[in-house]
């Protein structure tokens, strides 16, 4: 039986890559999308692990091959999910998580129907803020913008199948490890198991 798509969708700073990190950490048959992205390179980032990080010609070839399952041009760059990657491992029968945002997470709900949509909602906007401060990466207008775009994403929340509010990283981790478990033991995901089972009633 094939596995299935995870969408992961939270703010920024909602905390949807830490939770991410934990569940691979501990669950068994479980893949990671790693998006195609135009943008340079990082000092600590390693290609095919961070992002695939391929030229602006390279990228538009993928585009009009149809290789995405979303995509999309911020600040000049492109960022992509390979529809080629999330078919080979979910026919695999492995699980695929995909880290994303409201937007992106929309287009890939179109495109896949199955998939298992999952919202990190921070416990309050005021926890928020102090998470995304103590980052200290954002200047304070781009901290005050992203704040601004997290008021509207979590309207979105009604969108996703499942919501886990991240009040405790392990606490979610363990939310999210309880979808991914009980998404395996739904009866269609069986069958296979299932029908071996009942073979050994046959003839009794």
């Amino acid at each position: 039986m094939n596995g299935r798509l995870l969408i992961i969708s939270s703010p920024s700073g909602g905390g949807k890559g830490t939770i991410i990190g934990e569940v691979r950490a501990d669950v068994v048959n479980l893949a990671y999308s790693v998006s195609h992205t135009t943008r340079e390179i990082r000092e600590g980032e390693t290609d095919g692990i961070d992002y695939h990080f391929v030229s602006k010609p390279d990228f538009e070839k993928l585009i009009r091959d149809d290789e995405f399952l979303e995509y999309a041009e911020v600040h000049g760059n492109y960022y992509g999910t390979s529809k080629t990657f999330v078919d080979r491992e979910t026919g695999k029968g492995r699980d695929v998580l995909l880290e994303i945002d409201v937007q992106g997470a929309e287009q890939v709900r179109g495109k896949v129907p199955d998939s298992v949509s999952v919202f990190i909602l921070p416990p309050s906007f005021g926890v928020l803020k102090e998470r995304l401060s103590q980052r200290k990466t954002e200047s304070p207008e781009e901290l005050a913008l992203r704040l601004e775009n997290a008021a509207a994403e979590v309207r979105h929340f009604s969108d996703f199948d499942y919501v886990i509010v991240n009040d405790k990283i392990e606490d979610a981790a363990a939310d999210l490890k309880m979808i991914i478990k009980a998404n395996r033991l739904l009866r269609i995901r069986q069958k296979g198991l299932i029908r071996d089972i009942l073979t050994t009633f046959d003839n009794h």
